[in-house]
């Protein structure tokens, strides 16, 4: 297996794959994926600095990477630019694919995208809860992609008004799963979750699981979990 850190300007990832055509791969088509986006962010500056949705009608674009991130971020209720990392890797594990891939897995800072010919471990990272580095999600073999999230109100650049250690959420739809995983760190509390999951039922992902200190709060389908010693030398970050 090839694991390479790839940064292209303020994207930072690492690419797992089986061969250097397939990585090369995916950095062509996330440096294509962050191109088309700064030229929609020229065109429309509200693209890259609203918090709140933005319509496909107002941008009257067919690009798949664009409406990825406007339809995501229409069911979180989010800006578009928080489904912009899941997106990216979405974009990369395709282009791998078309390349003769089987096994490829792209994490963008946390959020990540993949199809595995093999059952895959994905650490998880909660700052400073008693549980971070301390367990491991194992998501089953796959030639479909797959998403898993994580966003952080106490971990990374990304902007967030809420108090969540991490919160992951799982969806085959990348994008969906990213801006998902931005809203519900937002808005995540202890305890009276209950009009976030009201809403979370109805929009498309799989699951959640959120921590905040050493309180656990899950919904949905959650992979297996698995105790494990997560090496924070394989944690992406600049």
């Amino acid at each position: 297996m090839i694991r390479e850190h790839f940064r292209y300007k303020t994207t930072i990832t690492t690419i797992l794959a089986e061969s250097e055509i397939h990585i090369g791969a995916a950095k062509e088509a996330m440096i294509s994926a962050r191109q088309e986006i700064e030229r929609t962010i020229l065109d429309y500056p509200l693209f890259g600095s609203s918090l709140e949705p933005l319509f496909p009608d107002e941008l009257r674009t067919e690009s798949t990477v664009i409406n990825r991130m406007l339809n995501a971020s229409i069911s979180a209720g989010t800006g578009p630019m928080s489904a912009v990392a899941g997106t990216i890797a979405w974009s990369g594990v395709e282009a791998m694919i078309d390349a003769g891939a089987k096994y490829a897995v792209i994490d963008n800072g946390g959020d990540i995208a993949f199809v595995s010919d093999r059952p895959l471990k994905i650490g998880l990272y909660s700052g400073n809860s008693a549980i971070s580095k301390k367990m491991a999600f194992v998501l089953p073999p796959t030639d479909e992609i797959y998403g898993v999230c994580t966003s952080s109100a106490s971990v990374g650049p990304s902007i967030s008004f809420g108090t969540a250690d991490s919160t992951t959420v799982f969806s085959s739809d990348v994008s969906l799963a990213d801006a998902w995983a931005t809203y519900t760190c937002n808005i995540l509390t202890p305890n009276k979750n209950e009009s976030l999951i009201e809403k979370i039922e109805t929009s498309g992902v799989d699951g959640l699981f959120g921590v905040i200190d050493d309180i656990i709060i899950k919904w949905g389908l959650i992979p297996k979990i698995t105790f494990a010693d997560v090496d924070e030398r394989l944690i992406t970050s600049g």
